[in-house]
């Protein structure tokens, strides 16, 4: 069966409610949803890292990566950029791209922000960067997608994004969640035919 990993940094549950909206469209096309965190980092030197939580999905590895036929990956935004859990997660994998392991399976990006115009499109982008070095292939959300243009919250072109409001306690939009299970289905999909070979 396709397996898709849905990797995902939170710190005050959206991004994480985003993911699991995301999963349930990766099920939808037949797919698994391998749901993964990462650890958070710290900036104080010398403090110990932190214990894996006892609920919660577990932290990630990069055998993660390698067992999995697609990733999505998911992080809040971080002055237009993504978060130093995830960026730290990613900046391990150079075994990964050394080897050539990832190239041609497909990812997906998402976000979510405080702010309506917070830098979810820049915080897209930067999550994609190391990814397309890694030689995967981008999916993004068509305009095919009705929700997309009738949106008056989060969601783009370039992935699934949620506007969580200043004290992130804003529910995700019928729009939101749309697009996000559209683009798990999306991605899914695309990794089973990729997975089988030219001609499927």
């Amino acid at each position: 069966m396709t397996e898709i990993l849905v990797l995902y940094y939170s710190r005050y549950g959206a991004t994480a409610e985003l993911a699991r909206h995301i999963a349930t469209g990766v099920e939808k096309a037949g797919a698994a949803a391998r749901v993964r965190t990462v650890a958070p980092v710290t900036t104080n030197l010398g403090e110990d890292a932190q214990p894996v939580p006892d609920q919660g999905p577990p932290y990630a590895s990069t055998r993660d990566l390698e067992e999995t036929d697609g990733l999505i990956l998911g992080s809040p935004t971080r002055f237009g950029n993504m978060a130093a859990p995830l960026k730290y997660f990613l900046d391990g994998t150079s075994g990964l791209w050394a080897s050539g392991t990832l190239v041609d399976r497909p990812f997906a990006v998402f976000t979510s922000t405080a702010s309506m115009h917070g830098g979810q499109e820049t915080t897209l982008l930067s999550m994609a960067l190391p990814l397309i070095h890694q030689g995967m292939l981008w999916v993004g959300v068509p305009y095919s997608v009705p929700e997309l243009t009738s949106t008056s919250s989060g969601g783009t072109p370039y992935g699934p994004s949620h506007v969580a409001g200043p004290d992130s306690q804003r529910e995700i939009t019928r729009e939101e969640r749309r697009i996000a299970e559209a683009l798990g289905e999306r991605v899914g999909r695309l990794a089973g035919r990729l997975a089988q070979g030219p001609g499927t």
